[in-house]
Protein backbone atom coordinates (compact mmCIF):
# COMPACT_ATOMS: atom_id res chain seq x y z
CA UNK A 1 0.00 0.00 0.00
CA UNK A 2 2.86 2.36 0.87
CA UNK A 3 4.44 1.65 -2.53
CA UNK A 4 1.15 2.42 -4.29
CA UNK A 5 0.81 5.78 -2.55
CA UNK A 6 4.44 6.49 -3.46
CA UNK A 7 3.70 5.92 -7.14
CA UNK A 8 0.55 8.10 -7.01
CA UNK A 9 2.34 10.86 -5.12
CA UNK A 10 5.20 11.27 -7.52
CA UNK A 11 6.67 8.05 -8.82
CA UNK A 12 10.06 6.58 -7.78
CA UNK A 13 13.72 6.98 -8.70
CA UNK A 14 15.56 10.22 -9.34
CA UNK A 15 12.29 12.20 -9.83
CA UNK A 16 10.99 11.74 -6.28
CA UNK A 17 9.70 14.83 -4.43
CA UNK A 18 11.20 15.86 -1.10
CA UNK A 19 9.53 14.03 1.81
CA UNK A 20 7.55 17.08 3.00
CA UNK A 21 6.13 17.87 -0.45
CA UNK A 22 5.40 14.22 -1.11
CA UNK A 23 3.39 13.99 2.13
CA UNK A 24 1.39 17.12 1.26
CA UNK A 25 0.61 15.76 -2.19
CA UNK A 26 -0.59 12.47 -0.73
CA UNK A 27 -2.94 14.31 1.63
CA UNK A 28 -4.38 16.38 -1.22
CA UNK A 29 -4.96 13.29 -3.35
CA UNK A 30 -6.59 11.41 -0.48
CA UNK A 31 -8.89 14.35 0.25
CA UNK A 32 -9.86 14.66 -3.42
CA UNK A 33 -10.71 10.94 -3.65
CA UNK A 34 -12.82 11.01 -0.47
CA UNK A 35 -14.68 14.14 -1.66
CA UNK A 36 -15.42 12.52 -5.03
CA UNK A 37 -16.83 9.38 -3.40
CA UNK A 38 -18.95 11.51 -1.05
CA UNK A 39 -20.44 13.52 -3.94
CA UNK A 40 -21.25 10.33 -5.89
CA UNK A 41 -23.05 8.82 -2.89
CA UNK A 42 -25.10 11.99 -2.35
CA UNK A 43 -26.09 12.11 -6.01
CA UNK A 44 -27.21 8.49 -6.09
CA UNK A 45 -29.19 8.72 -2.85
CA UNK A 46 -31.02 11.92 -3.88
CA UNK A 47 -32.28 10.97 -7.36
CA UNK A 48 -34.58 8.03 -6.51
CA UNK A 49 -36.30 9.95 -3.73
CA UNK A 50 -36.92 12.93 -5.98
CA UNK A 51 -38.29 10.72 -8.73
CA UNK A 52 -40.54 8.90 -6.28
CA UNK A 53 -41.87 12.21 -4.96
CA UNK A 54 -42.68 13.42 -8.47
CA UNK A 55 -44.46 10.14 -9.21
CA UNK A 56 -46.51 10.34 -6.02
CA UNK A 57 -47.49 13.95 -6.76
CA UNK A 58 -48.55 13.04 -10.29
CA UNK A 59 -50.64 10.10 -9.08
CA UNK A 60 -52.34 12.29 -6.46
CA UNK A 61 -53.19 14.88 -9.10
CA UNK A 62 -54.69 12.22 -11.37
CA UNK A 63 -56.82 10.88 -8.53
CA UNK A 64 -58.13 14.37 -7.72
CA UNK A 65 -58.90 15.05 -11.36
CA UNK A 66 -60.74 11.72 -11.84
CA UNK A 67 -62.79 11.84 -8.61
CA UNK A 68 -66.00 13.89 -9.13
CA UNK A 69 -67.11 16.25 -6.37
CA UNK A 70 -70.24 15.69 -4.30
CA UNK A 71 -71.95 18.60 -6.07
CA UNK A 72 -71.11 17.18 -9.50
CA UNK A 73 -72.60 13.84 -8.51
CA UNK A 74 -75.81 15.52 -7.34
CA UNK A 75 -76.06 17.50 -10.58
CA UNK A 76 -75.69 14.33 -12.62
CA UNK A 77 -78.28 12.50 -10.52
CA UNK A 78 -80.85 15.31 -10.82
CA UNK A 79 -80.28 15.65 -14.57
CA UNK A 80 -80.76 11.90 -15.09
CA UNK A 81 -84.00 11.81 -13.12
CA UNK A 82 -85.37 14.92 -14.80
CA UNK A 83 -84.48 13.62 -18.26
CA UNK A 84 -86.35 10.39 -17.58
CA UNK A 85 -89.39 12.35 -16.37
CA UNK A 86 -89.49 14.84 -19.25
CA UNK A 87 -89.07 12.10 -21.84
CA UNK A 88 -92.51 10.85 -20.80
CA UNK A 89 -94.19 14.13 -21.76
CA UNK A 90 -96.28 13.57 -24.87
CA UNK A 91 -94.60 14.98 -27.97
CA UNK A 92 -91.33 15.82 -26.18
CA UNK A 93 -89.27 13.39 -28.28
CA UNK A 94 -85.59 13.03 -27.40
CA UNK A 95 -84.67 15.12 -24.36
CA UNK A 96 -81.35 16.24 -22.93
CA UNK A 97 -81.06 17.96 -19.52
CA UNK A 98 -78.33 19.88 -17.70
CA UNK A 99 -78.63 20.94 -14.06
CA UNK A 100 -76.30 23.34 -12.25
CA UNK A 101 -76.35 23.74 -8.47
CA UNK A 102 -75.52 26.77 -6.37
CA UNK A 103 -74.96 24.54 -3.33
CA UNK A 104 -75.25 20.84 -2.58
CA UNK A 105 -77.66 19.19 -0.16
CA UNK A 106 -76.92 19.70 3.53
CA UNK A 107 -77.96 17.57 6.48
CA UNK A 108 -78.24 19.12 9.94
CA UNK A 109 -77.89 16.69 12.83
CA UNK A 110 -79.15 17.08 16.39
CA UNK A 111 -76.52 18.28 18.88
CA UNK A 112 -76.77 18.18 22.65
CA UNK A 113 -75.25 21.37 24.06
CA UNK A 114 -74.18 21.70 27.69
CA UNK A 115 -73.09 25.02 29.17
CA UNK A 116 -71.77 25.93 32.58
CA UNK A 117 -70.30 28.81 34.56
CA UNK A 118 -67.65 28.63 37.26
CA UNK A 119 -66.82 31.58 39.54
CA UNK A 120 -63.66 31.65 41.63
CA UNK A 121 -62.70 34.22 44.26
CA UNK A 122 -59.00 34.99 44.61
CA UNK A 123 -57.10 37.21 47.04
CA UNK A 124 -54.05 39.16 45.97
CA UNK A 125 -50.99 40.11 48.03
CA UNK A 126 -52.40 43.56 48.82
CA UNK A 127 -55.39 42.03 50.58
CA UNK A 128 -57.89 42.72 47.83
CA UNK A 129 -60.16 40.16 46.24
CA UNK A 130 -61.16 39.52 42.68
CA UNK A 131 -63.73 37.27 41.03
CA UNK A 132 -62.82 35.10 38.06
CA UNK A 133 -65.71 33.78 35.96
CA UNK A 134 -65.12 30.92 33.57
CA UNK A 135 -67.74 29.88 31.02
CA UNK A 136 -67.62 26.33 29.74
CA UNK A 137 -69.48 24.64 26.91
CA UNK A 138 -69.67 21.18 25.43
CA UNK A 139 -71.39 19.96 22.27
CA UNK A 140 -72.11 16.31 21.59
CA UNK A 141 -73.76 14.69 18.59
CA UNK A 142 -77.04 12.96 19.50
CA UNK A 143 -76.89 9.29 18.52
CA UNK A 144 -79.77 6.85 18.14
CA UNK A 145 -78.99 3.24 18.99
CA UNK A 146 -80.47 0.55 16.75
CA UNK A 147 -79.33 -2.83 18.03
CA UNK A 148 -75.55 -2.86 17.82
CA UNK A 149 -75.38 0.22 15.59
CA UNK A 150 -75.53 3.92 16.38
CA UNK A 151 -76.66 6.58 13.92
CA UNK A 152 -76.84 10.39 14.29
CA UNK A 153 -80.31 11.91 14.62
CA UNK A 154 -81.20 13.94 11.51
CA UNK A 155 -82.79 17.21 12.63
CA UNK A 156 -83.16 19.02 9.31
CA UNK A 157 -82.48 18.22 5.66
CA UNK A 158 -81.72 21.19 3.43
CA UNK A 159 -82.27 20.52 -0.27
CA UNK A 160 -79.70 21.55 -2.85
CA UNK A 161 -80.07 25.09 -4.23
CA UNK A 162 -80.44 25.07 -8.00
CA UNK A 163 -78.68 27.74 -10.04
CA UNK A 164 -80.17 26.84 -13.41
CA UNK A 165 -81.76 24.13 -15.57
CA UNK A 166 -81.35 23.70 -19.32
CA UNK A 167 -83.69 21.43 -21.31
CA UNK A 168 -83.16 20.64 -24.99
CA UNK A 169 -86.02 18.67 -26.54
CA UNK A 170 -87.06 17.73 -30.06
CA UNK A 171 -90.69 18.70 -29.44
CA UNK A 172 -89.90 22.09 -27.89
CA UNK A 173 -90.60 23.84 -31.24
CA UNK A 174 -94.26 23.35 -30.42
CA UNK A 175 -95.23 26.15 -27.98
CA UNK A 176 -97.67 23.91 -26.13
CA UNK A 177 -95.14 21.11 -25.58
CA UNK A 178 -92.50 23.68 -24.62
CA UNK A 179 -94.86 25.12 -22.00
CA UNK A 180 -95.54 21.63 -20.65
CA UNK A 181 -91.81 20.91 -20.34
CA UNK A 182 -91.24 24.24 -18.65
CA UNK A 183 -94.00 23.64 -16.12
CA UNK A 184 -92.80 20.09 -15.46
CA UNK A 185 -89.30 21.31 -14.58
CA UNK A 186 -90.69 24.03 -12.32
CA UNK A 187 -92.88 21.60 -10.38
CA UNK A 188 -90.42 18.71 -10.24
CA UNK A 189 -87.51 20.74 -8.87
CA UNK A 190 -89.36 23.63 -7.21
CA UNK A 191 -87.17 26.10 -9.05
CA UNK A 192 -87.95 29.71 -9.98
CA UNK A 193 -89.10 30.33 -13.59
CA UNK A 194 -86.17 32.62 -14.40
CA UNK A 195 -83.76 29.74 -13.79
CA UNK A 196 -85.33 27.46 -16.43
CA UNK A 197 -84.49 27.48 -20.13
CA UNK A 198 -86.22 25.16 -22.63
CA UNK A 199 -84.83 25.04 -26.18
CA UNK A 200 -85.78 23.02 -29.28
CA UNK A 201 -83.28 20.44 -30.43
CA UNK A 202 -81.71 20.80 -33.86
CA UNK A 203 -83.84 19.12 -36.44
CA UNK A 204 -86.77 18.82 -34.05
CA UNK A 205 -90.38 18.98 -35.13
Amino acid sequence: MKGLWKKIAGGSGNGDYPPKQQQQKMLWLAGAIILGIFLILIGNSGKPGHSGQQKTTAETGEQKASAPSVMAQEEEMLATRLKKLLSQVEGAGAVDVSVRLASSRRDKYAINTTTGRKTTEEKDQAGGTRLITENTGNEQLVLLRDGQKEAPVLEEEQAARIAGVLVVAEGARDPVIKAHLFKAVQVALGVEPQKILVLPAEGGK
